[in-house]
């Protein structure tokens, strides 16, 4: 008699090394125009990602497991940080123009 538990799958773009994710921070460094100056994977309680005043951005490793297009939203929300430090019109506008391409993944 087997004890084998039944395992749910996510679909692999669910599921990211921390390099594949990095690399993607980049590329939508590059595409919003901005240079982060680190960036930082770590369990975090309470919140997805934040970014600090100097430009060092820091993720929730549990965006690793988490939808491409949640992962996409957390990133450009941050990455935009370093460009409006407020959610403001004007970030909430960018945001909008950013994820409203079919393009994100």
């Amino acid at each position: 008699m087997s004890t084998r538990r039944t395992q749910v799958l996510q679909p692999l773009e669910d599921i990211v090394p921390a390099r594949i994710f990095k690399s993607e921070v980049m590329a939508w460094a590059k595409r919003i125009g901005v240079a982060p100056k680190e960036i930082r994977l770590r369990l975090m309680k309470n919140k997805w990602a934040s970014c600090s005043s100097n430009g060092r951005l820091t993720f929730n490793t549990e965006l690793l497991n988490q939808p491409a297009r949640f992962r996409a939203e957390a990133i450009v929300h941050e990455l935009l940080h370093l460009k409006v430090p407020n959610h403001g019109r004007l970030f909430k506008h960018l945001m909008k123009a950013y994820l409203s391409h079919r393009d994100i993944i």
